[in-house]
């Protein structure tokens, strides 16, 4: 497994400069937004998105001011979503910590993201960044309308393969193909290579989801057994989707009860899992997920090599491969 380190060597100086630069895009003279900011700060993850636009801005051309910005807007509009989930899903925790709303509660949480998509739009427009902003505010409604898509199908529990992936396409890769994209777009690099670099990122994401889905079905890194989240949840994955597929309509329709009915009884969980694994569910979605892998690096192949090209390709194999 490639090492997040190594993989940020050609760009940590700009990295580095980055956590300064969207420090500053979150500043507000009102006190308690500041303490509200900062908190969000503390709290960011692996930076696998700002990653990506610097990366792709490297290999596309020659990082700029504008790659900052295409990476601060990027965090703000994503930043901004995830404060809104977290109310709608009466979500307390993120990444470990509390979220906004179970500290602040709703209201403030609502506005918090009001406020850093506001902020993401005007660091786009004072600069006159509108390539930049019409890729990252396509990302953003098509992430809405995956979600609702996913809504709609969850209360049938009728999602066909084809449905599972416009899902994911949307809700997952297109946040990851923005992110490439818009590195792309941030060195003025041509219309054809940008969307390119969007098709790259696409790939990178739906493959990142469906490894996420197996996580459900496999054994857990950190407690040694699969947790069916995604069933509790009733939330339709590609190994599932697989199995209902090759079983007859009885089988079928006591499967959908499972999921719809007795999601929460964890030794029904515990048997579904099971038989997802029978079925040949996992290895057909790990099939998948290595096409998209691969689909991603032949695009990638089509580039000049690079330190960044390298650093990307190592990138996808971490987002794609990680165990956890």
């Amino acid at each position: 497994m490639p090492d997040l380190k190594q993989i940020k060597a050609p760009i940590e100086k700009h990295i580095s400069e980055f956590e300064d630069k969207f420090k500053h895009s979150m500043k507000s003279n009102v006190a308690l937004l500041d303490k509200i900011t900062q908190y969000i700060i503390k709290r960011k993850g692996k930076q696998i998105r700002p990653m990506f636009v610097f990366l792709a801005a490297g290999m596309c051309g020659r990082i700029n001011e504008s790659t900052h910005r295409a990476a601060s807007l990027i965090e703000l509009l994503h930043t901004a979503t995830l404060v809104h989930d977290d109310v709608v899903d009466d979500s307390n925790i993120r990444r470990g910590f509390f979220s906004i709303n179970a500290l602040w509660k709703n209201k403030i949480a609502v506005l918090i993201g009001d406020y850093l998509l506001a902020q993401g739009l005007l660091l786009a427009l004072n600069n006159d960044e509108f390539k930049v902003l019409k890729i990252v505010s396509d990302a953003t409604r098509e992430m809405s309308e995956g979600e609702l898509l996913q809504i709609e199908k969850a209360r049938k529990l009728d999602i066909e393969e084809s449905v599972y992936f416009e899902i994911i396409r949307k809700k997952t890769a297109s946040l990851i193909a923005s992110c490439c994209a818009a590195g792309a777009a941030s060195v003025k690099a041509p219309d054809e290579v940008i969307k390119k670099m969007h098709l790259f990122g696409e790939c990178v994401g739906i493959a990142f989801q469906i490894r996420d889905d197996l996580f459900d079905y496999q054994n857990s890194y950190n407690i040694g057994k699969p947790n069916g989240i995604d069933i509790k949840e009733q939330k339709m994955t590609l190994p599932l989707i697989y199995m209902l597929n090759n079983v007859g309509f009885y089988e079928k329709r006591r499967i959908v009860n499972v999921v719809k009915n007795h999601n929460n009884d964890p030794d029904r969980v515990a048997t579904l899992i099971e038989q997802v694994n029978r079925s040949g569910g996992i290895e057909y979605a790990t099939e998948k997920m290595k096409e998209y892998q691969q689909h991603s690096i032949d695009l990638l192949h089509q580039f000049p090599e690079s330190e960044f090209r390298n650093s990307l390709e190592q990138l996808v194999v971490f987002t794609t491969e990680r165990n956890k």
